[in-house]
């Protein structure tokens, strides 16, 4: 939750070299690639998100891509964290963008819950079976009609380590959860903590949960708990909270022990392993670890920062948890024709591969080339992600109302941020999430 050419040609011919696809027919007609005659000359998207700093200008750099294809020009406005009420305010005072990149299942789903969304045109359904695993067209839907275009997504399953603290310690990278304890107590025999936690920022433990839960309890009870059709009180999230436990309460493998990990936010976590002073080998979340690392501290990503996938949890499956921004277009836009001809070319590799040469970017586009990244380490993690196929579940707390998973000081962050400073009773904070999740879904 973090929480670009032009050429002279016309009609379908045009269609299918400027976005790689078949999209002749649709709303609004072909979009040609010509220098005179480009379809959407004179028109404007208004694309909205929470994107800011570096990754606003690598979209910019997509949104431009778009434009010399197109003629269109565009718009981007900012919602900031609160992407919800932002949007439906703008749609209350008749001000709606064409597009807005949302970063929840759970917003999508209100969006078209709430009859703001327009379903995606056959251009772009045939792009997104084409281009994309089932999972991804599955997060989406919503009642069967497709609303929502991954653009962007997150691989949550990275544990990002400094490989001098591992050699100096002896230890390799583990594929087992009781290999990665292991590992840590060797770790932190050798004078430095194993594990630094960023606490104060409650999704970073719902992260951990949902790793653990999805290779221990499997993708079908993960995907019954996320939809609160399972219980919280069940017997699984009682035993994943109980393996969670087990590194929580163990104060030789968390930097600080539980109390300084409670007082550290994510960006905190990072510094702890790769800045200046470092105080831990490693440090769990998502591939966005490595844009910190590399922009604040200065480390090579593949040389002085890398990662190990998530291990496996009790002989399960090592898990894929991932999370992402989809594109959608408002019934209440201005120029929805055009907005929609915009998702047509987020839904082609090309348009991801002109973010992927920026960095800081992953695509569940599977027809994406992986030379496209710049990386080694990056197109490993896109390698994971989108080999993942239909395993991949989207991250939990995204899919759940924003009062139970998406909410500072509520909800899940904060029974988990209790959880993490006593550990002692699982069954205990099970009944708490499952009375708080209760509620949330019911409002």
């Amino acid at each position: 939750m973090m929480r670009r050419r032009t050429t002279l040609l016309t009609g379908c011919t045009a269609l299918v070299l400027a976005l790689g696809a078949t999209a002749c027919g649709g709303s609004g007609g072909p979009v040609s690639a010509g220098g005179g005659d480009k379809a959407l000359s004179g028109q404007t998207v208004t694309v909205a998100g929470v994107w800011s700093g570096d990754e606003l200008k690598s979209f910019q750099k997509v949104l431009d891509a778009f434009s010399a294809k197109t003629g269109a020009k565009t718009q981007f406005v900012s919602t900031g964290d609160n992407v919800s009420t932002v949007i439906g305010s703008k749609i209350e005072g008749g001000n709606a963008p064409d597009v807005v990149m949302v970063p929840q299942v759970g917003v999508l789903q209100q969006f078209a819950k709430s009859g703001w969304l327009k379903p995606l045109s056959k251009t772009t359904q045939q792009s997104v079976d084409s281009n994309f695993a089932p999972v991804w067209k599955n997060y989406g839907s919503v009642g069967g009609t497709l609303y929502g275009l991954y653009f962007k997504a997150a691989d949550k399953s990275t544990v990002w380590y400094s490989p001098d603290a591992l050699d100096q310690a002896g230890v390799k990278p583990p594929t087992t959860w009781a290999d990665l304890l292991k590992a840590g107590h060797t770790v932190s025999d050798s004078g430095l903590a194993a594990f630094s936690i960023g606490g104060e920022d409650g999704w970073t433990l719902t992260d951990w949960f949902e790793n653990i839960y999805l290779s221990q309890a499997g993708p079908e009870k993960y995907d019954a708990l996320a939809a609160h059709k399972l219980p919280w009180t069940d017997a699984s999230v009682v035993k994943a909270l109980g393996t969670l436990g087990t590194l929580f309460k163990d104060k030789q493998l968390i930097a600080g022990g539980q109390k300084e990990a409670l007082n550290t936010d994510f960006p905190g976590s990072v510094e702890k392993v790769f800045g200046p002073k470092p105080e831990a080998a490693m440090v769990y979340e998502g591939d966005f670890v490595a844009g910190v690392a590399h922009d604040q501290f200065g480390k090579t990503i593949g040389t002085d920062a890398t990662f190990f996938p998530f291990p496996a949890v009790d002989g399960g499956t090592a898990p894929v948890v991932s999370g992402g921004d989809a594109a959608v277009v408002l019934k209440a836009g201005k120029n929805t024709t055009a907005g929609m001809k915009l998702l047509e070319y987020l839904a082609t590799p090309e348009a991801a591969a002109v973010w992927a040469k920026e960095g800081g970017f992953l695509s569940p586009n599977k027809n994406l080339d992986l030379s496209s990244y710049s990386d080694d380490v990056t197109r490993e993690i896109a390698k994971s992600l989108v080999g993942g196929g239909d395993s991949v579940r989207f991250d939990m707390s995204d899919q759940a109302p924003a009062a139970f998973g998406g909410t500072k000081g509520a909800g899940e962050w904060k029974i988990l941020q209790d959880f993490l400073a006593d550990p002692s009773d699982p069954k205990a904070a099970a009944a708490q999430l499952e009375t708080a999740a209760a509620k949330a879904y019911k409002g």
